[in-house]
């Protein structure tokens, strides 16, 4: 066949949408692969086997010339001899697979790439996870074969069809809402195979299932193949710390959505992992790094009560039973600021209800208290040892007279500051709801 070299114009088909050429013969569907505009080809057919089938093209004019190229690119292609003509329909019964194609119709040009799948077909020997397992990948041998299967473009680009080989197996998947890991099938796909196929490490045990390919799929004649059981070493966790809300009202909180705030700050721990975790632990730190743990705690899910002021860095740690793949959850920190206490000097009990009706102490990160109140006389009307609770101004179930009364506080504060407080109540002048007087003496 003589050889024409010709200049290359990378364009789009403009002799039709659908393809332009028409397969006969054998007994499989040729498939039509489209290709990305910046190839230059109008169509990919995938045939099962060239021999036996012939191409056959419909013109728009009776100027019609076929070409075909190789991986060099369409600069290099060959004139084609032995296309018969049939009216308005030119056919090729002969043709080699895995070239490309380009047929001129009246200086139009249709550039297409034929497969010969029978050249690719896949051999599926055995699939066995290698005995050396990364952490985050496992390495799986393949033996057999399932090439790649390259076309080239108009201007002689390499490029691969994808094979979509589909490798199957299960692992796990944590469901925030019910926070548990459920098992699920996952598959990693591939263009083609080579010796070693990596695919992300499943976190439980699971045997693995290789399936080729997309063409054969589609034909109905997929291949399969399993591999033994695989035990795995990888491993993972989900870990979560929440503070239990203080709705107290005379309690001071920092304007921030981090942990701790005013002592005793109550946080819920929990962690959640995989399958090959064999040992785990919390980490309490006063360091970000964790030079110094100061504190460790194997349970999963527990709560702990914070009292002392300053930053505590907590982390969960797990490793599988080998020690060869480790796990650090995210670093929470939980930091306890410095008390306060402050105690009002009046109040209006039985006045308005719910304003200013209760002496209580203004406080923050105090985590002991003692507070008791007495009358002029040295009767003590209410004791409390919670800093939250207060005074409603009664006494044995009444509210008594409007006066001066005192206090004595003992307090400590989560920084170490002790409280020693005493001081005046003055409840001033009220007229009691629904009543004349409502007070009662306390003499």
């Amino acid at each position: 066949m003589k050889k024409t070299i010709l200049p290359i114009l990378i364009m789009v088909n403009s002799l039709l949408c659908s393809a332009a050429v028409e397969f006969s013969g054998g007994s499989h569907a040729v498939i039509n692969e489209k290709p990305e505009a910046s190839t230059g080809l109008d169509d990919i057919f995938v045939v099962y086997s060239a021999n036996g089938l012939s191409m056959s093209y419909t013109a728009s004019s009776d100027n019609v010339e076929w070409y075909m190229f190789s991986s060099l690119g369409g600069a290099y292609a060959e004139k084609l001899t032995g296309v018969t003509r049939m009216g308005n329909k030119y056919t090729l019964s002969k043709f080699e697979g895995d070239m490309g194609y380009y047929i001129e119709d009246n200086n139009r040009r249709y550039y297409f790439w034929v497969v010969d799948y029978s050249s690719h077909y896949p051999h599926l020997g055995s699939i066995t996870p290698s005995a050396e397992q990364d952490c985050d990948v496992t390495n799986i041998v393949f033996s057999g074969s399932c090439d790649r299967i390259a076309y080239y473009t108009i201007n002689g680009q390499p490029k691969t069809l994808n094979r979509e080989i589909v490798l199957a197996y299960n692992t796990l998947e944590y469901d925030s809402s019910s926070m548990v890991y459920n098992q699920i099938s996952t598959q990693t796909k591939f263009e083609y195979l080579t010796e070693n196929i990596h695919t992300p490490a499943p976190l439980t045990d699971t045997s693995f299932s290789l399936s080729a390919d997309k063409y054969l799929r589609q034909w109905g004649e997929e291949i399969t193949i399993d591999s033994p059981m695989f035990q795995t070493n990888a491993i993972s966790a989900q870990t979560s710390a929440e503070q239990e809300e203080s709705t107290h009202d005379n309690e001071r909180h920092d304007d921030s959505s981090s942990l701790g705030g005013s002592a005793p700050a109550v946080i819920n721990f929990k962690a959640v992992v995989t399958d090959a975790v064999a040992f785990s632990e919390w980490q309490f730190s006063d360091d970000n790094e964790f030079e110094n743990i100061t504190l460790r705690m194997s349970d999963l899910e527990f709560t702990r009560t914070f009292n002392e002021q300053g930053t505590t860095y907590i982390r969960f740690f797990a490793s599988n039973a080998a020690g060869t793949c480790d796990y650090y959850g995210d670093t929470y920190e939980v930091t306890i600021g410095e008390s306060i206490l402050e105690c009002p000097n009046a109040f209006s009990p039985g006045a308005t209800e719910g304003i200013n009706d209760i002496w209580k102490v203004s406080y923050k990160s105090i985590i002991d208290f003692e507070c008791h109140i007495f009358n002029r006389w040295g009767v003590e009307v209410c004791s409390f040892t919670d800093p939250s609770q207060g005074w409603d101004g009664k006494y044995r179930g009444k509210l008594v007279k409007s006066g001066v009364y005192f206090y004595v506080i003992n307090a400590k504060g989560s920084d170490g500051r002790v409280y020693k407080l005493k001081g005046d109540i003055n409840i001033i002048n009220y007229k009691p709801i629904g009543t004349n007087s409502g007070e009662t003496d306390t003499e």
